[in-house]
C-alpha cells in the first residue's frame, strides 16, 4: 500500500495515517488497564473499590461500543 500526500497542508493527515498503529496500541493498553480493574479488582497497586470496578466495566463497554460504531476493534 502506498500513501501519498501532495502538500504541506496534508502533513497532519499523513501523521494520522502513520500513527494509526500507535493509537490502536494505546487503546489496547487502556482496555487492559480497565480489564484489570474490572476483573481483578486491582488499580494502582491497591484493591479497587466496587465503584471503580463498576466504572471500569462501563468505560470498557463504552470504548468497545464506540470502536464498533467506527468498524474498529482491538482484537
Amino acid at each position: 500500500m502506498i500513501l501519498e500526500f501532495d502538500c504541506e497542508e496534508e502533513s497532519d493527515d499523513a501523521r494520522v495515517a502513520l500513527d494509526g498503529y500507535k493509537w490502536k496500541m494505546a487503546m489496547w493498553d487502556l482496555d487492559q488497564l480497565l480489564r484489570s480493574v474490572a476483573k481483578h479488582g486491582s488499580f494502582e497497586r491497591r484493591e479497587a473499590t466496587s465503584e471503580e470496578q463498576d466504572m471500569a466495566y462501563k468505560i470498557r463497554d463504552a470504548i468497545r461500543e464506540i470502536l464498533n460504531e467506527h468498524n474498529l476493534n482491538l482484537d
